[in-house]
């Protein structure tokens, strides 16, 4: 009986041992799970670590502007009853962020515009960002033209200063481009190209007349009114003429600009075309302190 109370007794001792450790292991288990709670939670209620400031989200001046200016401007900017258009005037498109910040801070109460400074340095931040953004800036792509190529293309192959103008060089009969990439991204710029119907302003402004004498001319209305109407020709002449002297008038309704630039040049002329006609605003200094509202 000693024997096999030995033997019972260290039975015993082994099986308290065993459980003894299997209770170790679980209680270590449970205080491990305890502490990860733990952290978890104040790490959860840790404010979290501060990085670089994030920008201003662009949706941010788009609702001030729709909220403070698009009942007078225009949701494009482009003007409406009772503002001007901000998006392509020269005079606006050319002011400094300072210049234009100051605009949207003070206004100009003298022409109906009134301040916005209320809205806060932030808010006026981001209207200034988005107001640029309508005028064709902060958008832009990388630009993948050659724009050397593209300056031979506008003064050679393509033909485009027989109407326009560029710096002082080339034609009058379009519109001067030197300014056209300063509201035109060269994505619409390479649009208009390829597609002139497109572009804003362009339809109805070239007539065709016949005079009682039987003779007829073609080209751009430069001015009208009731009594009077001044073509200028394709090869630069004015000829102004008392509407009761013409037998006809009519109006060619697509754009005087010709539509086969897509077949005409290559994808890598378009490219480069549209790069030179934007880059020839966006190296230009561009400064101004005012403009008439």
């Amino acid at each position: 009986m000693s024997v096999d109370g030995c033997s019972l007794g260290v039975i015993g001792v082994s099986l308290f041992k065993i459980k003894y450790g299997c209770f170790r292991v679980a209680a270590l288990a449970a205080y491990a799970a305890l502490a990860f709670h733990s952290a978890s939670a104040q790490d959860a209620q840790k404010p979290a670590a501060k990085g670089p400031a994030a920008a201003t989200p662009p949706s941010g001046g788009k609702q001030a502007f729709e909220s403070t200016c698009a009942a007078c401007h225009g949701l494009d900017g482009r003007g409406g009853e009772r503002a001007p258009d901000i998006a392509t005037r020269p005079e606006v498109t050319r002011l400094s962020d300072q210049a234009l910040l100051k605009i949207l801070r003070e206004g100009i109460p003298e022409k109906g515009m009134p301040p916005f400074a209320a809205l806060g340095s932030a808010k006026l931040s981001a209207l200034l960002s988005y107001v640029r953004s309508l005028q064709g800036r902060g958008t832009e792509t990388p630009v993948a033209g050659n724009t050397g190529r593209g300056k031979e293309l506008f003064l050679g192959k393509a033909g485009c200063s027989g109407c326009h103008m560029v710096n002082g060089v080339g034609g009058f009969l379009g519109r001067d481009l030197s300014n056209y990439g300063e509201n035109h991204s060269v994505t619409e710029i390479r649009a208009v190209i390829v597609k002139p119907e497109i572009a804003t302003g362009t339809r109805g402004h070239v007539a065709e007349v016949t005079a009682k004498g039987g003779k007829s001319y073609s080209g751009v209305v430069r001015n009208e009114d009731n009594f009077s109407l001044q073509l200028q020709s394709l090869d630069g002449t004015f000829h102004l003429f008392s509407k009761s002297d013409l037998v006809t008038i009519s109006y060619r309704q697509e754009s005087l600009m010709p539509a086969d630039y897509g077949s005409k040049l290559s994808a890598a002329e378009l490219d480069a075309l549209a790069a030179y006609l934007a880059s020839v605003a966006r190296t230009k200094q561009k400064r101004g302190d005012e403009f008439e509202y």
